[in-house]
């Protein structure tokens, strides 16, 4: 390991040439600079000044971002919220475990377990709940991701609710033959007996968080989007995933993967309505309404389409729609239809990787439902093609930049044709 920082009292203003001639030195010793370049390195410009292009990918504020509900006040016209109930402050992990224990005092079939689940799990989703409702509820399995998927679904086919926890969505794929072939399957398989596996709830965490690398990172929603059988969620905040875990629980005839943000657990907070409510899984949600171009994005992106749109509307004026599709399997495709048609411009984002994912669907989509409205080529803004080295994690994926600049552009052609 090459130590590459001085004494923490030298670095202070005025000490960024030293800083890097310390850091020269190191790389030198360890064969990895040559000694000719150390005058390059030293003449350059490392101004701590954050650059016009560089705030805009500053971290999201989440305590002023409007797609949150930073006060009860605005939940009373929230859309697909009860507008009259009494709520209380959560972020995302204290969201999904309200609508835990909200569901097992609902129904005694319902149960969760997964690794490390009795006592709270990694991201503390499961606090409390055994203590509450009894290890016959709320239990420990072994670290075998096929057996948890497996037994949910024989749980799920006696009728049971299970709530079944991977505890991080790159463990899935040991469970994904028995998701595919047996949970998407079951209902269609059972055929006259009217058997299905509704109520069997696979929760993951999923994403990046900047420094999770190659298996802490992924996002593989367009991989369970493929299969028919199963419905794939990612909701958008807490108050989203209260009530879209409930439907997954209660109202769903399929098995549904539950796919959380783990960057959103702590850092997005607002007013969650304290009673039982759900939210329907069939349909997308027009956050913010616009004339000149459509966003569709899910899951964390949408705080980075959020700022990116006010930058553009700031900036030029544009007026930009924002469509969270809460649910990526099965889609709401009309209402992103209907958006494109009175924009006549489409951006999808999301975090995963471009290549076959679920930007090619709703683009493929897009193209032959509107395509004699589109004014220009829908663009995808999407992760690269590449598995997340940990040096290399910010760069991969998607952020603020990367979508304001297709929005100025979109616009930019726009308004040339206006006058024209």
């Amino acid at each position: 390991m090459i130590s590459c920082r001085p004494d923490a009292g030298e670095i202070k203003p005025g000490g960024e040439t030293h800083c890097v001639l310390f850091t020269s030195f190191n790389l030198i010793m360890a064969s990895l600079l040559r000694p000719c370049r150390i005058p390059r390195v030293c003449t350059r410009s490392y101004s701590t000044a954050p650059s016009a292009s560089t705030r805009l990918n500053l971290p999201i504020d989440y305590k002023s971002t409007p797609l949150l509900h930073h006060n009860s006040s605005s939940l009373s016209n929230a859309y697909d919220l009860p507008g009259s109930s009494t709520s209380k402050s959560m972020n995302l992990y204290t969201a999904i475990n309200a609508a835990l224990r909200t569901a097992l005092t609902k129904s005694n079939k319902v149960m969760l377990f997964g690794e490390d689940v009795a006592f709270g799990g990694v991201f503390r989703c499961s606090m409390d709940l055994q203590t509450e409702f009894g290890s016959e509820r709320v239990f420990n399995t072994p670290l075998t991701e096929q057996g948890i998927v497996g037994f949910a679904i024989g749980a799920a086919a006696e009728g049971m609710k299970p709530v079944a926890e991977i505890q991080f969505a790159d463990y899935v794929f040991p469970a994904f033959d028995q998701i595919v072939n047996e949970a998407a399957k079951f209902r269609y398989r059972e055929g006259a007996t009217g058997g299905n596996a509704g109520g069997l709830v696979i929760r993951m965490p999923c994403g990046a968080v900047g420094h999770g690398a190659l298996y802490h990172s992924q996002s593989p929603e367009a991989l369970f989007a493929h299969i028919p059988g199963l419905q794939v969620v990612m909701p958008r905040s807490p108050s989203q995933a209260k009530g879209l875990l409930l439907s997954a629980i209660f109202e769903s005839n399929n098995p549904v993967v539950f796919m959380e943000p783990k960057v959103l657990y702590r850092a997005a907070v607002e007013h969650v309505p304290n009673e039982y409510y759900t939210i329907p899984l069939n349909k997308a949600e027009v956050i913010k309404p616009g004339n000149d171009v459509t966003i569709i994005s899910y899951g964390q992106p949408l705080y980075l389409c959020s700022a990116a749109i006010a930058a553009a509307e700031k900036a030029l004026g544009a007026s930009v729609e924002l469509i969270d599709l809460r649910t990526i399997y099965p889609w709401d495709r009309q209402t992103v239809l209907d958006s494109v048609k009175k924009t006549g411009r489409a951006i999808v984002v999301h975090e995963s990787m471009i290549n076959f994912g679920v930007g090619a669907e709703v683009a493929a989509t897009i193209q032959d439902g509107a395509f004699l409205r589109l004014e220009a080529p829908v663009k995808r803004v999407a992760g690269w093609s590449t598995h997340t080295g940990l040096m290399y994690e910010k760069f991969i994926l998607p952020d603020v930049a990367s979508e304001y600049f297709p929005v100025i552009a979109e616009y930019t052609l726009l308004t040339c044709n206006r006058d024209i």
